[in-house]
């Protein structure tokens, strides 16, 4: 009798125990959709924002965690899946900074800024350097070196038939540097491909600056908000060719709020499935016990 008894409670927990596991098996996760999105691109196409345009340029899907070896631990491999959105701003602004007393490269010329003296400058000179190695190399009648006697530099001229040499100031043989004054507010042509304006002058040197178009780029995550100009989107990719671009929120936080439900009635099932198993396990065991009567 004892036996029977327990081979009944034991059938009765595998019944429930198996119920509970058929219930895991069979029971789906919530589906993250939206009905009626703002947006919906493919890689290539664009969309209008606030008076901007964004092109997607591509969406990437890779797997991450799972595997252990110091990849993302021992948990379960996720796909994860992010893209980038493209626009331009078509009036950019650009500068470039001129140091004082730098070199700096204009017009196919190397030149030397100096800003002007004073607390609060307001334009700048540049100089030309000349390059006086290759003048003296270009001069057969001259030595391809200068030499300085008592802190003035000079030219040597080659010794004549006397045998005598003639040393030239090297102010009086160079020829003088070309000189360009600029002053803040005035336009530089053919800077890095554009004309330039002297935006302001410091002693530290000067700020040049104009306005050209630049493409900008925008990384946009699954499942994550996005603000193109003055818009905010909830972003989703439901596939590896598809971005979604939506404002209803809610929407994601009733998906939210099922995909808790979900989990917690899952391991709610693993525990009495688990349950159910040891109870059983354990009658079956106490009802192999010899008896005391």
């Amino acid at each position: 009798m004892q036996r029977r008894a327990a081979a009944i409670y034991v059938a009765f927990f595998v019944v429930v125990g198996a119920a509970s596991f058929s219930l895991i098996a069979t029971a789906s996760a919530p589906h993250l959709s939206f009905d009626n999105p703002n947006h919906e691109l493919a890689p290539g196409e664009s969309i209008t924002v606030d008076g901007t345009q964004y092109r997607l340029t591509e969406i990437t899907a890779e797997m991450q965690g799972g595997g252990g070896g110091g990849h993302g631990g021992g948990g379960p491999a996720t796909l994860v899946r992010s893209g980038t959105l493209e626009w331009t701003n078509q009036s950019s602004r650009y500068t470039v900074e001129w140091a004082n007393g730098s070199t700096v490269t204009y017009d196919g010329e190397d030149w030397t800024v100096v800003v002007e003296s004073g607390d609060d400058p307001t334009q700048f000179t540049l100089r030309e350097n000349i390059d006086r190695s290759a003048i003296l190399q270009n001069d057969s009648s001259v030595e391809n070196e200068t030499t300085t006697v008592d802190g003035q530099t000079y030219v040597v001229r080659k010794a004549t038939e006397n045998g005598s040499r003639e040393l030239v100031p090297a102010d009086d043989y160079f020829p003088e540097p070309a000189t360009r004054e600029y002053a803040e507010g005035d336009e530089v042509s053919d800077v890095q491909n554009h004309t330039a304006t002297v935006a302001s002058v410091t002693g530290s040197g000067a700020t040049l600056e104009w306005f050209a178009p630049r493409t900008n780029t925008i990384d946009v995550a699954d499942t994550a908000n996005v603000t193109l100009g003055s818009t905010t989107y909830f972003a989703h990719f439901p596939n590896n060719q598809t971005l979604v671009l939506t404002q209803n929120f809610e929407q994601y936080d009733e998906y939210q709020h099922q995909s808790s439900l979900h989990t917690t009635m899952k391991n709610g099932l693993w525990g009495v499935t688990i349950l159910s198993g040891v109870v059983a396990f354990l009658m079956t065991g106490l009802a192999y016990l010899p008896s005391r009567y």
